[in-house]
């Protein structure tokens, strides 16, 4: 089937699964389950009414919890995030009366309306399978093939991972959950995005399944996306601030998620990756990366990631621009694992950039021609290790 058509039917069952999964929800409060399914039913991008982000200034001698504290008794908040690495704030619902006086609180460099972020929609191609003899998938080989990655880390920012699944060594003392509202704090992965990233960066070099880039490396599960592949720029900007606090430097993030444009999430995956190495997914909307974060972030230690299929032929879903998009990498017809101890054939800028996370995992990252067809110059180089 031709990929366009893919892509068309790939939408349409998306939403047939988002508006079903709005009939079945948690025992939460009511205004958290409406909230949830607000944020799983609207686009990325989406305003959060009365959700915001309140960034401080760094040179205050008090702790972001403590203002984030002082401010809830001030302004009458209801604080979630507390952020003190990434960068120096916190989240809360404000109420509408009280937004100008915090915005003008001269602790506050600024305040940031929350967003609705979303997993970069994917294609999916076969039903899910299990028990499979171990392969190499195509993108594996084209970037260079497997590598012994025992005794190396990555981090999942993702929908969590499948935390018993039999072909990856998990983490399972860092793993964390950051779902905004009443939702679930269990890491492990409800949706099978997240450990299908982790199985290209991190699958075992054994007999079952797939291998991955960096074979038997630890991933760490960051669960910032609930079953439905929904979350908020606020509960993301935690999951790395996460990172930021926990990660060492030779480690690698995984972030194959977006929205729209996130100043403040754009600061936080720069600061963190003074650290550890983030691998960003470009996106799957056909559009200039630059319009989307994190994807448009630059930095000396971030790498933006678009897709190319088993011919070297840049993907028509796949974001462009160079800049941010620093290499291409296999995102067309991926197999991979997935949640339940299962694997899965998708397609996206999503499949291609864990790709890349493994490769940096590895060591340095080089390339190997360049992508075929891509709508902006200069191409794409070709992700190789």
């Amino acid at each position: 089937m031709h990929i366009s058509k893919l892509w068309r039917n790939a939408a349409a069952i998306l939403t047939a699964v988002c508006l079903v999964a709005l009939i079945g929800c948690d025992n939460n409060t009511k205004e958290d389950v409406q909230l949830e399914d607000f944020i799983a039913a609207s686009p990325a991008g989406t305003p959060i009414e009365g959700q915001y982000i309140v960034v401080l200034k760094p040179a205050l001698a008090k702790s972001s919890a403590q203002m984030a504290t002082e401010m809830a008794s001030l302004y009458n908040l209801q604080t979630e995030f507390v952020y003190e690495t990434a960068l120096h704030g916190f989240s809360a619902k404000v109420p509408a009366e009280n937004l100008e006086a915090l915005r003008n609180d001269t602790r506050v460099s600024y305040v940031e309306q929350d967003q609705v972020v979303k997993l970069i929609p994917y294609i999916q191609e076969v039903h899910v399978q299990k028990s499979l003899a171990e392969s190499t998938p195509w993108g594996i080989t084209r970037v260079g093939g497997s590598g012994n990655g025992v005794g190396k880390r990555a981090w999942i920012i993702d929908t969590g991972i499948d935390l018993d699944h039999p072909d990856l060594t998990v983490d399972l003392a860092n793993s964390k959950s950051f779902l905004s509202g009443n939702q679930s704090t269990n890491p492990d992965d409800q949706n099978g995005h997240g450990t299908h990233v982790a199985g290209t960066v991190a699958a075992k070099s054994n007999t079952i399944n797939v291998v991955g880039v960096a074979a038997g490396a630890t991933v760490v599960s960051v669960r910032v996306l609930d079953r439905r592949g929904s979350g908020t720029t606020s509960g993301v900007i935690a999951g790395v601030n996460y990172v930021a606090s926990k990660g060492v430097t030779g480690e690698t993030a995984n972030m194959s998620l977006g929205g729209g444009v996130s100043t403040t999430l754009d600061n936080a995956v720069l600061a963190a990756s003074s650290k550890v190495k983030f691998a960003l997914a470009a996106g799957n909307e056909s559009d200039n990366a630059n319009n989307h974060s994190p994807a448009r972030v630059n930095g000396a230690n971030i790498y933006t990631v678009s897709a190319i299929n088993s011919s070297d032929v840049f993907a028509s879903f796949s974001n462009y621009g160079n800049p941010p998009v620093d290499y291409a990498a296999p995102g067309v017809s991926v197999l991979s694992l997935w949640k339940n101890g299962g694997t899965n054939t998708i397609s996206g800028t999503s499949m291609a950039t864990p790709h890349v996370c493994g490769i940096l995992l590895l060591g340095n990252i080089t390339s190997d021609g360049t992508a075929v067809s891509d709508p902006a110059a200069p191409a794409d180089p070709i992700a190789h290790r």
